[in-house]
């Protein structure tokens, strides 16, 4: 477990740390954990780096249909997962997660607390903490 970035930003900020984020994150995982307590900012976090990756679509949190398939235009795939609703790792399984997480593509993951025994291989977990109303605080680890 290494910390492989840390920021502390307002929401004009975001898109320079994501911008900064993005410049150093090709040599990590494709599976991204984001956590953090409810309105803490992980969607609008996902939003502006899929709007920077450039996907074609609207990126909204999946909390009804607990993934999204995001493309961009380069034809890249990009999931995005909300697993708040799950009771359990097993409702995960019954999705399909697994296919998922071992196609390659970029998978970025909002509650993983819901499924925690699945995360045993390479990914980066991102920790976002409210600092006041308009700050939050960015720490990124890298679990090997």
């Amino acid at each position: 477990m290494k910390q492989v970035f840390s920021a502390t930003y307002s929401l004009e900020d975001l898109p320079a740390v994501v911008k900064e984020w993005i410049a150093i994150s090709t040599q990590f995982p494709s599976v991204y954990l984001f956590r953090g307590q409810m309105g803490a900012g992980k969607t609008t976090l996902i939003k502006e780096f899929c709007r920077q990756l450039g996907v074609l679509q609207s990126v909204q949190s999946p909390t009804f249909s607990l993934v999204n398939e995001y493309q961009n235009a380069a034809g890249d795939i990009i999931y995005h997962f909300d697993l708040y609703r799950l009771k359990n790792v097993r409702e995960a399984l019954d999705i399909g997660i697994e296919e998922y997480l071992d196609s390659g593509h970029l998978c970025l993951i909002e509650w993983p607390e819901q499924a925690e025994e699945l995360w045993d291989f390479p990914h980066i977990e991102l920790n976002i903490s409210t600092k006041d109303e308009k700050h939050r605080h960015l720490t990124a680890i890298w679990h090997a």
